[in-house]
């Protein structure tokens, strides 16, 4: 198999080492010479820095057509950097070699803020995807067309796959390592003392996200102080808008309901009383408007693949 890497100028330095650094760790531990895989780092440009101003080694096109090609993030840390890097030249014409690259049957593969990359190559239209879940309301803004599942750590559509944030490039390449050898993928996993991560959903902040616009950012704050008896008539009233209103925009910035939107931050203030007091599951559960702990118990499940115990001792 041949993997091609393209890496951009500003790559995120802990993004691409990990991909190269889990494929190579895959080469060898390999038992079989097929379970190898042929790596070569290329670039739009003959010159490529990191992030944090390291150079990229990178080769000549190779002859034979990728079968996979990954794009590690580009280094940007706020919507505002992100945008300004995807309308450089470099990137556009990066856009173009990904949509050549999949004309041509190659998978194509991006993490993080790189999944921002296929999209504008049009590879995401019509298709399911993740991204880094602090950018998700960004890219729904951008692709409207996507089916984002930011919970989601990695998705695969088609012949596109996209990973979640910074570390979800191990993910990535432990999903590609998985195709050729399931057993190796594991063995690659232990020596890494790799922990399998299917979900975002533990790591998002719900606030942060809904920052991104002004009236769900007051929905979030009085949302807050009211998970013992929410209800979106009573939020709609005191943010001065109609339930209809409020519900188009928070599913416009969050690409939810209100009332899930509510659930992520009940589990959200239940999981940081688990792990910082010792209070009963159950006074907890009323803490965040549920009458039976049962509720609560199934809800941290559903929600961050855990259990009570689990969760404490986190």
């Amino acid at each position: 198999m041949h993997v091609h890497v393209l890496v951009l100028d500003g790559v995120f330095d802990a993004g691409l080492a990990l991909v190269l650094d889990t494929l190579d760790t895959a080469n060898a531990l390999a038992a079989a010479p097929e379970q190898r895989v042929r790596v070569a780092v290329l670039g739009v440009r003959r010159r490529v820095r990191t992030h944090l101003g390291f150079a990229v080694p990178i080769v000549a096109r190779p002859r034979a057509r990728p079968d996979v090609v990954i794009v590690p993030a580009l280094g940007a840390k706020t919507p505002d950097t992100l945008e300004r890097a995807l309308a450089r030249r470099d990137v556009v014409e990066a856009a173009a070699q990904l949509q050549a690259a999949a004309a041509a049957g190659a998978q194509v593969t991006a993490a993080c803020t790189a999944t921002f990359v296929l999209g504008d190559a049009g590879l995401l239209a019509g298709r399911r995807a993740t991204t880094t879940w602090w950018l998700a309301p960004l890219f729904r803004a951008r692709f409207p067309a996507v089916a984002l599942d930011d919970a989601q750590m990695v998705v695969e559509s088609d012949n596109i796959v996209t990973a979640g944030s910074a570390l979800a490039h191990l993910d990535l390449a432990l999903w590609l390592v998985r195709r050729r050898s399931p057993a190796l993928a594991r063995t690659v996993a232990n020596h890494l003392l790799y922990d399998a991560r299917p979900s975002q959903a533990p790591y998002v902040m719900p606030d942060h996200l809904a920052h991104a616009d002004p009236l769900v950012a007051r929905f979030e704050d009085w949302a807050r102080r009211h998970l013992d008896g929410f209800t979106i008539g009573a939020a709609a009233r005191a943010l001065g808008a109609t339930e209809r209103t409020l519900e188009r925009r928070v599913q416009a910035v969050l690409g939810k309901s209100p009332l899930s939107f509510v659930q992520d931050l009940r589990v959200a203030h239940a999981v940081h009383r688990l792990q910082t007091t010792d209070a009963s599951l159950e006074a907890i559960a009323a803490e965040v408007g549920y009458r039976e702990a049962t509720t609560l118990r199934t809800l941290l499940r559903r929600r961050t693949g855990r259990g009570v115990r689990e969760l404490r001792r986190a």
